[in-house]
C-alpha cells in the first residue's frame, strides 16, 4: 500500500503537471495543421472476423465534457463471443481546457470501481511491445476488462503523466498539440474468467492497432 505521503506527493506532482500544460499550451497560439487523414467516425465496421454495428449516440452532455474533437464508439461482435466495446477520441488541438479525459478519473463518476490494474504490452503491427493500461473493473456484481492508451504523433503511451509530458515536449517540437486515446471494454460474463475477457480484450486490441495508423496522424 502507499502511504498518504506519497499518494499526496504523487497528486500534487500531477496537479502541478497539468496546470504547466494547461499554462503553456493557452500561450502557445494556434496548432500547426496534422498531416492528412481519416476521420475517425470513418474507422471500419470490420475488425478482423469482428463486425462492428451502428456508431453509438453521445449525448450533449457527453459531448460538452469531452470538448472539441471527433469521436466514435462502436459494439463489436462474433459468433458465441461476448461483445467488445471501441472507443475513439481524436482532438485536433488540446489548448487549455480540451486535453484529453482518462479513463480512470471517468469511470468512478459511472459508478465501475477499478479492483485490479497494471500495464501491460500489446504486440504491435511490426512486433514490437506497445503499452496499454489494463484494468479490472466492477460495479456491483458485473465486472469488465478495460484497455486504453494514448496515441499521438507515432508514439503510444500508456502513462497519463508521460501523455502530458509528450502534449508539452511535441507543442514545443512540432506545434501541435493534437491526440487521441484508445478504449477498448469486455465484460466478464457468467460461466468465464477474467483471464479469458482480458484475452478477448488483448487479442481485438491488437488487431485494431495497425488500422489506426490511417486516422490517428503521426
Amino acid at each position: 500500500m502507499k502511504s498518504s505521503t506519497e499518494t499526496g506527493l504523487r497528486l500534487a506532482l500531477a496537479g502541478a503537471l497539468i496546470a504547466v500544460t494547461a499554462l503553456y499550451l493557452h500561450g502557445r497560439g494556434t496548432d500547426a495543421p496534422a498531416p492528412p487523414h481519416k476521420d475517425v467516425t470513418e474507422f471500419p465496421r470490420a475488425v478482423g472476423d469482428w463486425q462492428g454495428g451502428d456508431p453509438l449516440p453521445f449525448t450533449q452532455e457527453t459531448l460538452d465534457v469531452l470538448g472539441p474533437g471527433r469521436f466514435l464508439e462502436r459494439i463489436y461482435q462474433r459468433p458465441s463471443q461476448p461483445f467488445v466495446d471501441l472507443l475513439l477520441e481524436y482532438f485536433p488541438s488540446q489548448r487549455t481546457h480540451d486535453t484529453i479525459h482518462s479513463p480512470k478519473h471517468c469511470l468512478p463518476g459511472a459508478g465501475w470501481e477499478p479492483v485490479e490494474s497494471s500495464v501491460l504490452h500489446l504486440t504491435g503491427p511490426d512486433g514490437r511491445p506497445v503499452p496499454a493500461n489494463y484494468y479490472v473493473i466492477a460495479n456491483g456484481e458485473n465486472r469488465e476488462v478495460v484497455l486504453y492508451w494514448y496515441e499521438a504523433h507515432g508514439r503510444v503511451v500508456a502513462s497519463d503523466y508521460r501523455a502530458k509530458f509528450y502534449l508539452v515536449w511535441d507543442a514545443m517540437r512540432l506545434n501541435r498539440t493534437d491526440g487521441s486515446m484508445v478504449r477498448v471494454v469486455t465484460p466478464v460474463t457468467g460461466g468465464e474468467d477474467v483471464a479469458r475477457a482480458k484475452e478477448r480484450a488483448v487479442g481485438f486490441a491488437e488487431r485494431v492497432l495497425p488500422m489506426l495508423n490511417a486516422y490517428i496522424p503521426g
